[in-house]
């Protein structure tokens, strides 16, 4: 038995399919199969019911593949004990990343991330928080970068607050105004990404805008992309919401028509996430302390203290 043969099994228990649980796992099919079977034969154990479609694991499958699960995390532990020793990021690190984080946090971070960790086999993947938090449940992630506080998440999540992004009003024409409030963006045309965003949902919540609300004015086009709506305010009026690090990419003429509210600001709180007990410990916390060092001396939220900032949750 070896530690391949366990994450082979996993990877067949999770997909529920030996095709693509070998693609999965880079390996050939032929290769996938022959691992398990000796795996079953070594412990006399059937594992899948193979006739069944989609794959079914054996009630004594189940419970080999929790111990597994619990043989892997200590193999991980072990990795961890050289690398807290060198403090450095090294081996394999598996990241999930919301799309509203990695498009203004990735190209900051990323260059001294692998200036500075050279050993470090970095895997990132774009993906919404509710696909974050399952991939970190079935350990196909190792961290998740995200916005938090999430309603509802219980304590099976190690959590690192990274930083406080304030959220700020795109489509004010009036150059005399400094700030704006919730009430002056209330019951204005609003445009809003796609469901499924964390910042769609933040939005419509400062905007007291309701997901059922039958109204054009506030709901009229979802998108994937801040670049997209801040087009259609520049073409066709109306507001919309962008986070302080995009607004940080922005040519003067469009940040002149960018204004932040006033105090207490309305800000996203961004984490990094990993499933309890925590594996990659080290891994998490020298992330969380060079994405420290790197982005809140760029933010606005530095100036302010917590009493004067308004999380808002998703």
């Amino acid at each position: 038995m070896n530690f391949q043969q366990l994450e082979y099994a996993l990877a067949v228990n999770r997909t529920k399919h030996f095709g693509r649980a070998a693609e999965s796992c880079n390996v050939t099919q032929a290769t996938l199969s022959a691992m398990i079977k000796k795996l079953e034969e070594e412990i006399s154990i059937q594992l899948f019911d193979r006739s069944r479609h989609p794959i079914t694991t054996t009630e004594e499958g189940l419970i080999v593949l929790q111990k597994a699960k619990e043989i892997l995390a200590k193999q991980q532990e072990l990795f961890q004990i050289s690398q807290q020793e060198t403090g450095a990021l090294q081996g394999e690190l598996r990241l999930g990343i919301i799309p509203t984080i990695s498009n203004t946090l990735l190209p900051l971070i990323l260059p001294r991330i692998l200036k500075e960790h050279p050993d470090l086999k970095l895997t990132i993947s774009e993906i919404t928080t509710e696909e974050i938090l399952h991939q970190l449940a079935h350990n196909q992630i190792d961290l998740g970068l995200l916005s938090t506080p999430i309603e509802e998440m219980d304590e099976m999540y190690e959590e690192s607050i990274l930083y406080y992004e304030a959220m700020m009003i795109y489509g004010i024409t009036e150059e005399n105004k400094d700030f704006v409030s919730s009430k002056d963006v209330q019951n204005k045309k609003i445009w809003l990404l796609e469901e499924g965003h964390c910042f769609r949902s933040q939005s419509m919540t400062l905007c007291n805008i309701q997901e059922n609300k039958d109204n054009s004015e506030n709901l009229i086009f979802k998108s994937n992309s801040f670049e997209t709506l801040i087009n259609l305010s520049d073409q066709m009026g109306g507001l919309t919401l962008i986070p302080e690090l995009y607004y940080s990419s922005l040519n003067n003429d469009r940040k002149r028509k960018t204004k932040g509210f006033q105090s207490p600001i309305p800000v996203r709180e961004i984490s990094l996430l990993a499933l309890k007990p925590l594996i990659k410990r080290q891994s998490m916390l020298e992330l969380s302390k060079l994405i420290k060092d790197i982005i809140p001396p760029e933010l606005s939220t530095k100036n302010y203290q917590n009493n004067e900032l308004n999380i808002i949750g998703i």
